[in-house]
């Protein structure tokens, strides 16, 4: 199959509102899939449902969002993006109301699985920005937006533990929906409209995808590098709340949740690295950002003991897995501008591939050796990360034609 990447369309006006806007929708969006996390005391409680059982909720949610990213992500490429995003906020509010309603933890499961797979919005915003930006301020503006996606990230935590403390769990999830609906009516009247890049009947488009993994080295070595990161990234967070309450004060999961908000600086930095990526064609930024990410584990094995400590880890962890990812994605919605959609397929999927390995990871270090081993195993990724970037093929850089 020959696929050839015609002349981009001419670029929409971008003006700094639409970019902070797609931030704060991807961000909003993101969150979906992290409230529940906090929340499953209260939902087993209420639900009957407790270990393995309960577990199966946050589980199915990951998984329903990586079938999202594989099926329905690609579409951005062959329908009009903005009708796609609109149409998954309108369901998502939807999936989010049944969750909400849930009566037994079946119900819950399904509803829960169906958010994550209707959660794809920010997959979606992410190359609809890439494409409105010239390529000149590519970098800065996808680092924008996925500043919002960390943040989303980190402080849905925050945010649930509080609604879900104060209002009930349900309340959480009704104000999702409500969140989601409204957000629909915001993105149809204000993002352009942005026609189909390519035109395709839908099993072709997702053969192309093979076609894509098979024919990209830069796509391909850039995935591995995220999805090492982000696996370092989840073997932090998947034991922190366990580590804190190990600790002799017996610290409980609002205090883990806390350092969410921490690693809101991390997130911050994301437009700053956006800006080097757009005049840097190398890969040196993914190289820095890699040993920051080592180094946040270096520091948190002998000061883990201290809360200061770990929080002075959780701002390098989160700038060096931030830092990556926007380099990473610059360099790859530089490669195939009518295939921006299925290139961020294939790379967010071999990203939460390698947070979910992360998370195993993480589990069964701090179960065999304790603080140190998930120190070790999160160094350890970051080190085959570096490897892997010194024997990676050259190219990948922004399209300095267009500038």
């Amino acid at each position: 199959m020959t696929m050839h990447s015609p002349p981009e369309a001419p670029h929409t006006p971008l003006s700094t509102g639409l970019v902070w806007l797609m931030a704060a929708a991807s961000g909003a969006t993101v969150a979906n899939l992290y409230y529940n996390q906090p929340l499953l005391g209260d939902i087993g409680a209420a639900l009957g449902a407790s270990g393995s059982a309960l577990g199966l909720v946050p589980m199915l949610t990951q998984v329903g969002y990586a079938v999202g990213m594989l099926f329905i992500v690609p579409l951005g490429d062959s329908l009009e993006r903005r009708r796609v995003i609109v149409t998954m906020n309108t369901l998502v509010a939807l999936a989010l109301v049944g969750v909400a309603l849930a009566p037994t933890l079946h119900w819950m499961v399904a509803a829960s699985f169906v958010v994550g797979v209707t959660t794809i919005i920010p997959q979606l915003l992410v190359p609809f920005a890439a494409h409105l930006a010239p390529a000149a301020q590519r970098g800065r503006v996808v680092g924008t937006v996925m500043s919002g996606v960390l943040m989303g990230i980190l402080l849905s935590r925050t945010a649930a533990g509080f609604v879900g403390t104060h209002l009930g769990w349900r309340t959480m999830f009704w104000i999702a929906a409500g969140l989601m609906l409204a957000l629909a009516g915001v993105l149809r009247f204000t993002l352009p409209s942005q026609p189909p890049m390519a035109s395709m009947p839908y099993p072709q488009l997702l053969r192309s995808l093979i076609h894509l993994a098979r024919t990209e080295p830069v796509l391909r070595l850039h995935a591995v590098l995220g999805a090492l990161s982000f696996g370092a990234f989840s073997v932090f967070w998947s034991t922190l709340a366990l580590y804190l309450q190990s600790l002799p004060q017996k610290y409980d999961a609002q205090v883990a949740g806390l350092f969410g908000v921490v690693g809101v600086a991390g997130a911050a930095v994301a437009p700053l690295v956006g800006r080097h990526a757009d005049k840097r064609g190398d890969r040196r930024i993914n190289g820095a950002a890699i040993v920051v990410l080592l180094l946040s584990f270096v520091v948190m094995w002998p000061l883990g003991r201290w809360l200061w400590g770990i929080a002075l880890g959780v701002v390098l962890l989160d700038l060096g897995v931030q830092a990556n990812q926007i380099s990473n994605q610059t360099r790859v919605y530089s490669l195939r501008p009518e295939a921006r959609s299925r290139l961020n397929t294939l790379y967010m999927v071999t990203y939460f591939a390698g947070g979910a390995a992360g998370s195993w990871l993480g589990t069964f270090a701090w179960t065999h050796w304790g603080w140190g081993g998930v120190c070790a195993s999160g160094a350890a990724l970051c080190v085959v990360a570096l490897l892997v970037l010194k024997r990676g093929p050259k190219g990948g850089a922004p399209e300095a034609a267009e500038a």
